[in-house]
């Protein structure tokens, strides 16, 4: 294809300054092959709303295909645009350790994840596994009830999975339990998406009442799918490595403490700054 042709049948995405598009979808290629989030001859395919869009990198955001108004929001949100950069620049710049790398990852964005139920999922599957274990399971999930496009996949929908029975995921990966809770998950009556009208300590209680959901599925809830400011996921493996190589300190806790009002970004950039320079 042509650069006029793609000019004609892309559509420009801003997403606010700055931004970068590799750093901001690194996650998606860090832990292998992604089909939900599939990098794909150097851009990022997702299937939103219901279409695959194919999203590249361009000045002063990002170019999307197919061109529709339609999908400009929807994109926006994944690639991280609700995140405040400039609130968490303010307090990254009164902390040594931030303040370096939020120059060194300049134009971070952290991407957000667009379904509910997709998130939960996804923590579940890395629940007590490695991430690159975790990525290989969720992938086998997905070919087995997401809906493929031309690239990538749909994840399954939370309806898909409730027709399911726990022992359809054991040869996926899964184990007994963990099967269970997903489709536990997707046959409960919480009203995953109504979550977002709800204030944090309320969607904490809510989700941990679900079997197979804790504090530490639930923060990353909150950080990844509802971009909540103050989340702070102290429980996370990658977290607590990140604090102490950083930090030098044990109590992950406590570290967030310095970052309030900002500790969900600051997770991300913690977590980033480890894997890419660490």
């Amino acid at each position: 294809m042509t650069a006029s042709t793609t000019s004609t049948t892309s559509l420009a995405v801003s997403l606010p300054k700055p931004f970068d598009f590799e750093l901001s979808t690194e996650r998606y290629r860090a832990f292998g092959l992604d089909l939900a989030n599939l990098w794909h001859e150097g851009a990022l395919h997702r299937v939103i709303v219901g279409r695959e869009v194919r999203i590249e990198a361009a000045p002063g955001g990002v170019r999307i295909q197919p061109r529709d108004l339609d999908l400009v929001e929807p994109v926006r949100r994944y690639l991280g645009a609700p995140f405040d950069l400039d609130a968490f620049t303010a307090v990254a710049a009164t902390e040594p350790v931030l303040s370096t790398l939020l120059e060194s990852l300049r134009g971070f964005r952290p991407p957000l994840v667009p379904d509910p139920y997709e998130t939960l999922v996804t923590s579940i599957t890395a629940q007590q596994i490695s991430l690159h274990a975790a990525f290989a399971v969720r992938n086998r999930l997905i070919q087995a009830f997401g809906r493929p496009f031309e690239h990538a996949y749909s994840f399954p929908a939370r309806e898909r999975m409730a027709a399911a029975e726990p022992p359809d995921l054991l040869p996926l990966g899964f184990s007994r339990r963990k099967a269970e809770y997903v489709v536990g998950l997707a046959r409960s009556d919480l009203d995953l998406d109504g979550l977002e009208a709800v204030p944090d300590d309320e969607v904490k209680a809510r989700l941990i009442e679900l079997p197979g959901i804790g504090e530490w599925t639930a923060d990353w809830f909150l950080a990844r799918h509802l971009a909540r400011p103050d989340a702070w996921p102290a429980g996370d493996l990658g977290l607590r490595k990140a604090v102490l190589h950083f930090y030098g300190e044990e109590d992950t806790l406590a570290a967030g403490d310095r970052f309030r009002g900002q500790r969900n970004l600051a997770a991300h950039y913690l977590l980033t700054g480890l894997r890419v320079f660490g």
